[in-house]
């Protein structure tokens, strides 16, 4: 069995039990104060023969719409064979509080079978939120970072991916995304990580910097602020914010395994409560052995095949282990490590532990 790899960064391995302080806004967002996706469907022309084949008709049609507009009619049941031309879909972030003019950058991927997007130039595409309104413009040459190479034997070489790029500063906005910040009455902060003891501390250390009623715990991860109604006083406001330090609630520990590679990673604070725990592996080997039986010269028979399975069934006998009352993570990952085991067989006993109320950690799988 290969051993079990924690990856864990030495700032955890460090980094005490006690509460620390931090900025506020490291722990919670401002409502009103948030990135909006925009989403867009273009063309990208200019492909070295790597663009979309004719068994995908919606990239056709859309040059064929395309170039209508510019006063070019294709006859009726005219299919373009274009092979220098991919659908794509374009998506961009926009930053909060954007206004008309400032650029963002964008992200362009194959909608169709094209091989390639390499050496591509997006035409002007209408970028659009959730609400269907257009906010952005998005056009220019692509920055592909993959390649794709193919010869005429079939053989090919790849690196990376050859079908999405980006197009840095290529969106322009057209129209500012609407916000509720400086209208509403107070500022909401949202917690990150829900817990009752952040938002009491930070209540705490609000109305120690601020006096006494400016913030009010409205749950576990919404705390409500009293703020100026000027645009310039509720600026300096917030710049204060960023300012005011917090001690941070005690969080529930956690233990990620991601099932795709085999990646588990165990958060500082882990506890068990003391266990024993049995961990053996049932082997079920099946060895197929067919009999074959020749008929003899000039008898006119036939072969016959005899099927013979061999099943053997091999336990492993390992004695249980003890972890003691509130093992540390050190203890926990030297005693897998001394079993061998996988990191299959560490979920599982973790798993076990959880179930037998003898783990303070939260599972999760990814």
């Amino acid at each position: 069995m290969r051993p079990i790899y924690f990856f864990l960064s030495s700032l955890l391995l460090c980094w005490p039990l006690a509460a620390r302080a931090v900025p506020l806004l490291d722990l919670a967002d401002v409502e009103g104060i948030r990135g909006n996706q925009l989403i867009g469907y273009g063309l990208v022309i200019g492909l070295d023969g790597t663009g979309d084949k004719n068994q995908v008709k919606f990239t056709s049609q859309s040059v064929a719409n395309m170039i209508k507009q510019f006063g070019v009619n294709l006859p009726p049941n005219v299919d373009p064979k274009l092979k220098n031309v991919a659908a794509v879909m374009v998506t961009a972030e926009v930053p909060p509080s954007y206004s008309p003019g400032q650029t963002v950058d964008v992200t362009i991927a194959s909608l169709g079978d094209a091989k390639s997007l390499r050496g591509g130039q997006l035409l002007m595409t209408p970028l659009r939120g959730v609400d269907g309104e257009t906010y952005a413009l998005a056009q220019g040459a692509l920055v592909v970072g993959g390649l794709n190479a193919s010869g005429q034997s079939g053989s090919s070489v790849a690196i990376n991916s050859a079908n999405g790029g980006r197009i840095p500063n290529g969106g322009t906005i057209e129209r500012m995304i609407p916000s509720d910040f400086a209208t509403r009455p107070d500022i909401m902060l949202n917690l990150r990580q829900p817990s009752f003891q952040t938002a009491t501390k930070v209540v705490t250390a609000l109305e120690r910097v601020f006096g006494p009623g400016t913030a009010q715990a409205l749950d576990g991860t919404k705390i409500s602020v009293r703020a100026p109604q000027s645009p310039s006083q509720r600026t300096s406001f917030m710049a204060l914010l960023e300012t005011v330090e917090v001690q941070e609630g005690r969080e529930r520990p956690k233990v990620v395994f991601n099932s795709r590679t085999g990646t588990v990673v165990v958060g500082q604070g882990v506890r068990v409560k003391a266990a024993a725990v049995a961990h053996g592996t049932l082997t079920v080997t099946i060895s197929e052995n067919p009999q074959v039986s020749q008929p003899n010269a000039f008898s006119q028979g036939q072969t016959a095949v005899t099927p013979q399975s061999d099943v053997e069934v091999s336990q492993d006998r390992n004695a249980m282990f003890k972890w003691p009352e509130g093992a540390s993570l050190e203890s926990i990952i030297n005693t897998v490590n001394s079993l061998g085991a996988t990191p299959d067989d560490v979920m599982s006993i973790l798993q076990s532990l959880e179930q037998a109320g003898a783990l303070n950690a939260e599972l999760i799988v990814i």
